[in-house]
């Protein structure tokens, strides 16, 4: 009896990015595949597929591959070809993703863009010449490498002018000069400040985008879009109306000029958003693309035609299923806007009549990512957006009345997140308080030695004025023999010595290094005998009213890069069941029933780091050996007691980091794991804090070591504290927080890495459908 033969597959490329949107769209693309009968295969970057778990469940497979680099994802397609694995048709929905998707499409013979095409519309400046040599109007552009081409350029031409990336998104670093003292701050807000950028002439017209999709390689119009952004110096949008309100010549006008367009830029497949501007001298075109316009216009558009079904569309097409989409479309019968949220920069302390908005009869869609607590940014790109109200009405009009409406019924109170220099500290010496309390775990958390049910939690605080102007705050595990109140009396002492110290870091002349008289007498206090975890709580209050002092955070004030946002890896303790839906997962091992565990990972497309805690002996490893040579995990942390084993760990298991945990305390315990394993997981609470862990991680770094970034179970404030350092790491094993805390554990989190003294965890998980992911 034949094998039955394998449904067609759909390969998305990319996947969904972190962003609510983003995700979206990829859950949309991979529902009409689905509805079609068709296999889908994701495709994304490791660490974005673990960010993005609603996009890996509604897929049927997800496999790590970057494409960021689109030869490697053809490459990578090309070798499942030969193996039988052909997918039916290969699509992508993100913007970075494009030429990855055009290269693979190629490789593959299937339907496609020409990989070319792609190139020239993703360099903004080569889409420009492009288009101006083909008669379509545009503005003077130059691609300028310092401030010096930029000014030059300026010169030559007339102004205003934008200064804007050579390859990005969501209007990131975008901003009008209207002359040369504008210049420094515009070039400071590129997201690359080492790369190539862009000056080109300001466009001065009302703004429209083209949303369309492609049948037999030929442009169709859906709908044009009216785009209404902020003020200047930057161009975000605050908001989209579908259809534009425009009379019906001027909307052939657009939609025969963009279709000719795109046939001269020789696209022909998939969807497309064609952005432009109406002037006084006529239709000037902007950036084009070959995905679906961003704002939430892949929901507008099914409302305003309905029964359009946007990828669903694409794979009929590609497939060769009829598609009844005539060349010329009229305009839509009724209307749709959406709308961002835009409220004051500042901590949120209060947000009212949210839930009228969010169950408003004509809601198409309504998100709200912070509440009291967050800190909201300024409005400076896409990335910047706090939430969006997307509606259904009758005609343009009502459709953006409404959206402006609901938006502006939902009221945020917020307090300015107020450099700490500006409070009064005073010059008299801070009083020291610290609190100690037991603290049940949310749930047991089982490692091969021992179960932990309750952890002391510690507060160290600098007072003055009853007001807190610096603080610390750990967890403390009798476990790991931390002894919470022998702790408590360790650092408050210390830290009534160095308040008492009345040293240069806080009296001392104007330029005087505020760190390194903290950094002497932390080493000084080590050199005593004081324990890591006591120095670790001393060090983040201390460091905390430094920086609040200086108006900067603890990460600039040491000269780290900015912490961004920070990856986890899922722990999964002794007992508990392994998630198999793509995230990077630490597996706990050192258990009895290690071998049928290693079995079931057989296959898992997620990274896997496997923690045993030194829980295997010789006989164990030679037990385990084969399982670990296929299984290939990207880190094995502290696999045996014997440290004799190494060498020879490292030799069977040659792409794998190996890398130590226990007992690496100090620099010559790291020099110790960096020799013998090759790598370490760096744990302030066994350093003392980020300056003695920064110090072992600089040394690391230079011998090529494998790094990774640990915790204990600890309170978010900590982790925070040691996230500053996970630019620094391979790995970031951060997540011992959702054991102390109430906080609903996340695949990823930022930090208000902007706010002076130590920053704090900001949470913005991925809704799917609606709901928050919980792991």
């Amino acid at each position: 009896m034949s094998a039955a033969p394998h449904p067609r597959e759909l390969l998305l490329i990319g996947g969904g990015g972190e962003m609510t949107l983003s995700v979206d769209v990829a859950v949309q693309a991979l529902e009409q595949a689905r509805a079609r009968g068709l296999r889908t295969h994701v495709t994304n970057r490791a660490d974005t597929l673990a960010a993005t778990p609603a996009v890996t469940a509604a897929a049927d497979a997800a496999t790590a591959v970057d494409f960021a680099r689109p030869g490697d994802t053809a490459d990578w397609a090309a070798g499942r070809a030969a193996d039988g694995e052909r997918p039916a048709l290969v699509f992508g929905v993100r913007e970075m993703a494009q030429e990855a998707v055009a290269a693979t499409a190629h490789a593959l013979e299937l339907p496609g863009n020409p990989p070319a095409a792609v190139r020239r519309i993703r360099t903004k400046d080569a889409c420009r010449a492009a288009l101006a040599a083909a008669g379509f109007r545009q503005p003077a552009v130059r691609v300028c490498r310092d401030a010096s081409e930029a000014r030059a350029f300026l010169a030559a031409t007339a102004g205003p002018w934008v200064v804007k990336p050579r390859d990005g998104a969501d209007s990131a670093g975008v901003r009008k000069v209207t002359g040369p003292d504008d210049l420094p701050a515009a070039l400071a807000q590129l997201p690359d400040r080492e790369a190539p950028f862009l000056v080109e002439e300001f466009v001065d017209g009302r703004e429209f985008s083209v949303e369309g999709v492609f049948v037999g390689g030929s442009p169709r119009v859906l709908a044009v879009t009216a785009k209404e952004k902020l003020p200047p110096p930057y161009f975000v949008e605050i908001g989209h109306v579908l259809p534009a309100d425009l009379p019906e010549e001027t909307r052939r006008s657009v939609e025969e000029t963009v279709t000719a367009a795109l046939t001269a830029l020789e696209l022909r497949f998939g969807l497309f958003h064609v952005e432009l501007w109406l002037t006084a001298e006529g239709i000037v075109l902007g950036e084009v693309h070959v995905r679906i316009g961003g704002g939430w216009i892949h929901r507008m558009l099914p409302h305003v035609r309905p029964g359009l079904e946007l990828y669903g569309t694409v794979y009929d097409d590609a497939l060769g299923l009829p598609v009844d989409l005539p060349a010329s479309l009229p305009a839509p019968e009724r209307a749709a806007a959406a709308r961002y949220f835009a409220p004051p920069e500042g901590r949120v302390t209060a947000v009212t009549g949210w839930d009228a908005v969010r169950t408003h009869p004509a809601v198409l869609h309504a998100e709200l990512r912070v509440g009291p607590g967050d800190v909201v940014p300024g409005f400076r790109s896409g990335g910047d957006r706090v939430g969006a109200v997307v509606v259904g009405a009758a005609t343009p009009a009502e459709a953006r009345e409404l959206a402006r409406e609901l938006v502006a019924s939902v009221h945020f109170t917020v307090e300015p997140v107020e450099p700490v220099d500006a409070v009064d500290m005073g010059d008299d010496l801070p009083e020291v308080r610290v609190d100690l309390e037991p603290r049940p775990l949310t749930s047991s958390f089982r490692i091969s030695h021992m179960t932990i049910e309750t952890v002391d939690h510690l507060r160290l605080r600098l007072l003055q004025g009853g007001r807190t102007v610096g603080e610390g705050e750990i967890t403390a595990d009798s476990g790991y023999g931390q002894d919470g109140p022998a702790i408590a009396a360790e650092a408050e002492e210390l830290a009534r010595t160095l308040a008492a110290a009345r040293d240069e870091a806080h009296h001392g002349a104007d330029g005087a290094d505020p760190v390194a008289p903290l950094r002497a007498a932390l080493e000084k206090a080590a050199a005593d005998g004081v324990g890591a975890p006591a120095r670790m709580l001393v060090e983040m209050a201390f460091l905390d009213r430094a920086a609040r002092r200086a108006g900067v955070p603890v990460w600039r004030l040491l000269g780290l890069p900015e912490p961004g946002r920070v990856r986890l890896l899922h722990t999964v303790p002794i007992g508990e069941d392994i998630p198999l839906d793509g995230r990077p997962l630490k597996i706990k091992l050192g258990g009895a029933d290690d071998e049928q565990i290693l079995r079931s990972l057989l296959g898992v497309p997620a990274p896997l780091i496997l923690d045993a805690n030194r829980g295997w002996d010789r006989q164990d490893w030679e037990r385990l050996r084969p399982l670990l040579a296929e299984l290939a995990p990207a880190v094995l942390e502290d696999p045996v007691r014997d440290p004799a084993l190494l060498p020879a760990i490292r030799a069977a298991l040659p792409g794998t980091a190996v890398v130590l945990d226990e007992g690496i305390a100090t620099a010559g315990d790291a020099a110790f794991a960096v020799g013998t394993a090759g790598g370490l997981n760096v744990k302030l609470m066994r350093f003392g804090g980020i300056l003695p862990a920064l110090d072992a991680l600089t040394d690391a770094t230079e011998k090529g070591a494998a790094r990774m970034l640990g915790c204990f179970l600890e309170p978010p404030r900590a982790i925070a504290y040691a996230a500053q350092l996970a630019g620094l790491c391979d790995w970031s094993d951060l997540d011992g927080h959702f054991w102390v805390s109430d906080d609903r554990p996340v695949p990823s989190y930022g930090l208000d890495s902007d706010a002076p003294g130590i920053p704090r965890i900001a949470y913005t998980p991925e809704p799917a459908r609606g709901e928050a992911p919980a792991i």
